[in-house]
């Protein structure tokens, strides 16, 4: 696949409904392949840290929420910028957007070093808060403690794999990403364990330690290709004026990512409130809970590869002044989404005992997690849904409306029922609680992309 496949989308050719589908397809299938391999090297990652048993399990669960809310502050900003790009590519604006991406540098390092050092802060407390337990807090402590100092790297990979994407080259952010999931395996062996000498055996900071030199390698390379080897983002490509980006664009990027922000803030933040919910029924039901994540994000992953294609389809499409293209791009990839996830769903639930069995060999978190699990298969093809419609709105610019509605749907339908039920049933309750809520946001969003309001800005 050649890295301008979006061609037909800025040159104004017809399109025929075949096209369109293997487009979708063609752009969607490297980043949904990278996601299956990050899966499953999550696996591998949280078998090896499983072995050392539920109460190390439960350190990094614990406070994973939290880590995912950091990760998501620190990715923010570059989701504004590398709109931007998208849409100026689209409109054939080369030079202006190699201005935007490079002005995206040093916005990016400031806000995620700001993120990272009030992780740092307030990692020695944060277990403790949460409702973990005294034998489980020191090393949930460390493991957040290095993960908010690489903040940084994570950030930059965000922005490196956003911007790629944005130029419609979804095959080296996929591979590198595939890279960095295998060098973590990797690295976090080396850090775990120690095997007759080799290694350095320290668990769970281990853990943290491998992830972060992983990312910092491939965060490099992907920097390298970014600069060197991206024709769209080099100096001389395009023929439009070549003068620097001023605060109108960074004015833009923020307003463009302030709702995701907020987004993520809501989403994360009831995921927070949800892990104080689950810690109290102890340490059996916090790992239970936190492998259970883990089993069902290979059955969602792979609806945000595709809503990462939607969005430089879409984003491109609307900088290309074609909005019938853009909602006829937003149709196929969410039925494309939500016909994978409905069968991976249906595999989840078959083979819920295998994908919990992986990851540890207790048999009483084994048996709760399989259960949960199952309870939430039902859910998953109006999940893909939320999340493909999800990148077809950021791809329009159209970020706001969809972030209060994540904020209604996850407060008041989630966080509400999880209360209710978990006095009643347990962790069951709160998965029962997540299952509907999953099913309510994504009729919401369906709803919202087929009204059509999105497509006035074009």
């Amino acid at each position: 696949m050649k890295e301008d496949t979006l061609s037909y989308i800025r040159d104004n050719k017809e399109i025929t409904f075949e096209q369109k589908i293997r487009l979708v397809i063609m752009l969607s299938l490297p980043t949904i392949l990278a996601q299956v391999s990050s899966i499953i090297m999550q696996y591998i990652d949280a078998s090896m840290v499983g072995r050392l048993g539920a109460g190390c399990s439960a350190s990094i669960g614990l406070v994973s929420t939290t880590t995912w809310l950091l990760g998501s502050l620190a990715s923010a900003p570059s989701l504004g910028f590398s709109i931007q790009v998208a849409q100026l590519v689209g409109a054939k604006k080369f030079n202006r957007a190699r201005r935007v991406f490079l002005q995206s540098f040093g916005i990016v390092l400031l806000i995620s070093i700001i993120i990272g050092a009030v992780g740092a802060m307030i990692s020695w407390g944060l277990p403790a808060w949460l409702g973990g337990e005294e034998s489980i807090q020191k090393d949930a402590t460390m493991y957040f403690l290095i993960t908010s100092l690489s903040m940084p790297a994570l950030g930059f990979n965000r922005l490196g794999t956003r911007m790629l994407q944005s130029c419609g080259n979804t095959r080296t952010p996929g591979i590198l990403n595939s890279m960095n999931c295998l060098l973590d395996v990797i690295f976090n062996f080396i850090f775990i364990f120690s095997w007759h000498g080799f290694g350095f055996g320290l668990g769970v900071m281990g853990a943290a330690l491998g992830t972060t030199a992983a990312e910092i390698v491939t965060t490099i390379i992907m920097f390298y290709v970014l600069m060197f080897r991206t024709p769209m983002l080099s100096k001389g490509y395009g023929t439009d004026s070549d003068e620097k980006a001023g605060l109108a664009t960074i004015k833009k990027s923020f307003v463009l990512s302030l709702p995701v922000t907020f987004e993520n803030v809501v989403m994360f933040g009831a995921m927070i409130t949800i892990t104080r919910i689950v810690a109290p029924l102890g340490v059996v039901a916090v790992a239970a809970n936190s492998f259970a994540i883990t089993a069902e994000s290979l059955c969602y992953m792979p609806a945000y590869g595709i809503e990462e294609a939607a969005t430089a389809l879409v984003g491109q499409s609307i900088g290309a002044g074609r909005g019938k293209l853009a909602l006829s791009f937003g149709r196929i990839s969410v039925a494309f989404g939500m016909g994978i996830m409905a069968f991976t769903g249906l595999l989840m639930f078959i083979f819920a005992p295998f994908m919990i069995g992986i990851l540890t060999p207790d048999l009483v978190v084994r048996e709760l997690g399989v259960t949960i699990l199952r309870i939430e298969a039902f859910a998953e093809p109006l999940y893909g849904a939320s999340i493909v419609v999800t990148g077809v709105l950021r791809g329009a610019g159209d970020t706001l409306v969809s972030s209060l509605m994540n904020f209604f749907s996850l407060w008041a339908v989630r966080v509400v029922l999880s209360f209710l039920l978990v006095g009643s049933y347990g962790l069951v309750g709160v998965w029962i609680a997540m299952a509907a809520e999953l099913c309510f946001r994504g009729a919401i969003f369906l709803v919202r992309m087929e009204r059509k309001k999105w497509l006035k800005k074009v």
